[in-house]
């Protein structure tokens, strides 16, 4: 007897990280990288990154870190949605400005983002 062919599991099309914790910043861009990688490359799948609370000053224009740098560059580079809380911003007075190139305010808020985006369909990762 042949053995029985198994079908693929169809992977995720739209996936969205959530980031908190500032200590996770150059972890959660590599997992974006990494996932990039895995599914073929940008334009294989849609790619999110919602970040709030402390997390949001490791993005800020005038950071000195070279791996968050690049990180986000190349998360642009790649069509990964970067959004930015907007509570928070508010809370840390922040404008876009403020941030590296490339992110967009999550006017909501990032719980709303997150609901939103997961019930369109968007599989949910935390670093």
């Amino acid at each position: 007897m042949a053995p029985s062919a198994r079908a693929e599991p169809q992977g995720a099309k739209k996936v969205v990280f959530h980031l908190a914790d500032a200590e996770k910043a150059v972890f959660a861009l590599g997992n974006i990288r990494n996932h990039i990688e895995g599914t073929g490359g940008a334009g294989a799948i849609a790619i999110a990154l919602v970040v709030h609370g402390r997390a949001l000053n490791s993005f800020r224009a005038d950071t000195h870190g070279e791996e968050i740098k690049a990180g986000v560059a190349e998360a642009a580079k790649a069509d990964v949605t970067l959004y930015a809380c907007a509570h928070t911003m508010a809370a840390q007075k922040l404008t876009l400005s403020d941030l590296l190139p490339g992110f967009v305010v999550a006017e909501k808020g990032d719980v709303v983002a997150l609901a939103d985006l997961q019930a369109q369909g968007w599989a949910y990762l935390g670093p």
